[in-house]
């Protein structure tokens, strides 16, 4: 007897499981992350932060998302690091599936909670970042509105774990080549949080070279996996954008200044 249920359940767990993905939409799209980060040090406890991300779908050509993100940072030790910001995005209605029906673009306010915790194994130097945000995103009622005429709030937590080392040298210093390689995982929740408690992933390997410690630069592959907080046709759409990541980091100590 069970071995005539055992095959029939076999074929019945495959049959579920093409149908699962079956029911998903998925579109593809190539992008181009350009990002500058800057942080001005005023004390030895206390930081500004400031950075501007410039993202752009089919590499250049077109927008994705516009990103402003400022925020305060507080030195608790040397291997902690609190920070509490604002952001403002606007995303643009690119890809086959725009993230909101309307197919137009909307604006984004958020408010956010930051600690990154870092270590050192050897030449391994690790990073862990854990986010909180609280996000008001502008949404359409009517497809014949030129502008959004209410705002949506959603929670996200997001947690993202870097490694690095340097090429050739024992640490990363001065005239340092690196690599690099970090995924973050972002989760919704909340009463508004639709389709997307998973809300992305996001995966990048890059290879970098820190000038001094004023400056350094990073770039390579960036994968982002983003799942619709909506439905199409009944069916989950998933967006798998790859492409490249350039990434540029300043650093500036008035402390040095004041002395």
């Amino acid at each position: 007897m069970i071995k005539k249920i055992l095959p029939a359940f076999v074929i019945l767990l495959m049959f579920k499981n093409l149908t699962a993905q079956n029911t998903r939409i998925t579109d593809k799209n190539s992008i181009g992350w350009f990002n500058t980060f800057s942080t001005i040090k005023f004390s030895k406890k206390w930081s500004g932060h400031l950075e501007y991300q410039w993202r752009r779908e089919n590499i250049v050509k077109d927008w994705q998302q516009s990103l402003f993100r400022t925020g305060v940072n507080y030195q608790v030790n040397n291997k902690l690091t609190l920070r509490l910001g604002y952001a403002r995005i606007e995303t643009f209605p690119y890809g086959d599936i725009p993230l909101q029906a309307a197919g137009k673009r909307f604006p984004e306010h958020r408010a956010f909670q930051m600690a990154t915790v870092t270590d050192n194994i050897n030449k391994l130097e690790m990073s862990h970042r854990f986010m909180l945000e609280q996000r008001w995103i502008g949404r359409y009622s009517n497809a014949a509105l030129s502008k959004p005429d209410e705002f949506v709030f959603l929670n996200r937590l997001r947690y993202m774990y870097r490694m690095q080392m340097a090429i050739g040298k024992k640490k990363i210093e001065d005239k340092t080549p690196y690599a690099a390689i970090y995924d973050e995982i972002f989760i919704g929740f909340g009463k508004n949080v639709n389709e997307n408690v998973f809300d992305q992933n996001r995966l990048a390997i890059l290879l970098g070279y820190r000038f001094n410690k004023k400056f350094r630069v990073e770039g390579g592959f960036f994968q982002q996996i983003v799942q619709l907080g909506r439905e199409v046709n009944t069916r989950n759409v998933f967006q798998y954008n790859n492409g490249i990541i350039l990434n540029s980091y300043f650093n500036f100590d008035l402390t040095k200044n004041s002395k």
